[in-house]
C-alpha cells in the first residue's frame, strides 16, 4: 500500500498558457504553477502576459530551461501539448510525473466516435463540461468532470442599456461552428452587440478580461449564438454579473439555463429571437431572470469550490504516484 505524502510546501504544477481566462481561474487555488515562455510568445510560451492580473502563484519559466525544474505534476491541455511539446520541453524523469490531460472542448471530428488522444491508463482525463465527458471516446479510462469556476467583481446597480451582448473571439472568420451566421440572422431583428478579437467591423472589437465585467453588465441580456461546443466562461461569467442568457439548447447550455427563469435555450431562431424582444421589452422581467441567472451561477460556477476541487484533485494524483 502507498503511503500518502504530506508536504510541508504546495505541490508545483506545470502546465501551458493555453486559454488565459481559465488558467486564471486555475490559479486560484493552493498551489504554485509553472508556465513556459518563448521570445517568439508562440501558442501555449506566452508566459503570463499583461492581460491577467496573476497573483504571485504563477511562474515563468523559459522553455529551455524547463527540463532543468523540479514539478511535481504536469497538466496537458492540448492535442499538441500531448503530442508534442512534452517530448520537446521535459525531461524522461518529469514525463514519468503524475499526469493529468484537461480536455476543454467537445470532440470536432466526430460527435460521438471521435477518440480521444488520451488512452495510457497512467494519464488521468478530466472535462470541464459532463457533455464533454460524454461526447469523447475515452477508451473506457476512468474520467473526472471539473466545472468551470469563475471570479467577476462586485459592481454598481446601474441601468441597463437595452441591447444584448455577444462575446466571441474571432466570429468573423469562424463560421457556422460557433454561429456567425446565427449571429448575422439575429441582429437584423435585435440590437446586438459583439465583443472579441476581430470583431471590429461589427463596431466594438476586443475588450480585455479584466474590463469586460463592467463593459457587460450594462446590457440587458447576454446572447451566445454558439451551436458547438464546450460551455464558454463568457455564459458562466454573465450568469455571475446577473444577465440573463439566451442561446441554443445544445451542448451544456441545455443543462444550464432554465426557460422562463435564468433566460432561454432553445433550438428554434425564432423562439429565441421572440423571447430576447420580450427581455428588451419587459426590464422588470428581464432584472428577474438576470438575478436568478446570479443565483444558479454562485451555486454552480462558485470560484471557492473550483479551486478547492482542482486543489483536492491535484494532490489525490500526487499521493496516489507516490
Amino acid at each position: 500500500m502507498r503511503a500518502r505524502v504530506d508536504r510541508q510546501c504546495k505541490l508545483r504544477i506545470f502546465t501551458w498558457h493555453i486559454h488565459g481566462s481559465y488558467l486564471f481561474y486555475l490559479s486560484q487555488g493552493d498551489y504554485e504553477i509553472y508556465i513556459p515562455v518563448k521570445e517568439q510568445r508562440t501558442e501555449g510560451y506566452y508566459g503570463r502576459g499583461s492581460t491577467f492580473p496573476f497573483g504571485d502563484n504563477v511562474h515563468e519559466v523559459p522553455a529551455n530551461e524547463v527540463r532543468n525544474m523540479s514539478f511535481d505534476l504536469i497538466l496537458y491541455q492540448t492535442d499538441e501539448n500531448y503530442l508534442v511539446d512534452q517530448y520537446e520541453i521535459l525531461s524522461d524523469t518529469q514525463r514519468a510525473l503524475p499526469r493529468i490531460y484537461l480536455e476543454h472542448d467537445p470532440p470536432w471530428d466526430h460527435p460521438t466516435n471521435a477518440r480521444h488522444p488520451v488512452t495510457d491508463p497512467k494519464v488521468l482525463l478530466v472535462h470541464v463540461t459532463h457533455f464533454n465527458a460524454l461526447m469523447w471516446d475515452n477508451y473506457g479510462l476512468k474520467t473526472r468532470v471539473i466545472e468551470h469556476g469563475v471570479l467577476v467583481p462586485e459592481l454598481p446597480a446601474q441601468e441597463k442599456t437595452e441591447r444584448g451582448i455577444v462575446v466571441i473571439n474571432n466570429l468573423p472568420t469562424r463560421g457556422r461552428l460557433l454561429g456567425l451566421d446565427i449571429f448575422e440572422q439575429v441582429r437584423e431583428r435585435i440590437p446586438l452587440d459583439l465583443v472579441g478579437m476581430g470583431a471590429e467591423k461589427y463596431g466594438i472589437g476586443e475588450v480585455l478580461h479584466p474590463d469586460l465585467p463592467a463593459f457587460t453588465s450594462k446590457y440587458r441580456f447576454f446572447f451566445n449564438p454558439i451551436r458547438y461546443t464546450s460551455l464558454g466562461l463568457a455564459v458562466c461569467e454573465s450568469m455571475m454579473l446577473g444577465l440573463p442568457v439566451v442561446g441554443l439548447a445544445t451542448t451544456e447550455m441545455a443543462v444550464t439555463i432554465k426557460n422562463g427563469y435564468s433566460g432561454y435555450v432553445h433550438t428554434d431562431i425564432d423562439f429565441l429571437i421572440s423571447k430576447m424582444e420580450y427581455l428588451l421589452s419587459h426590464p422588470a422581467e428581464a432584472e428577474e431572470m438576470g438575478r436568478n441567472a446570479r443565483q444558479e451561477a454562485l451555486r454552480r460556477f462558485n470560484i471557492k469550490r473550483f479551486a478547492e476541487e482542482w486543489t483536492s484533485l491535484f494532490n489525490e494524483v500526487v499521493n496516489a504516484h507516490n
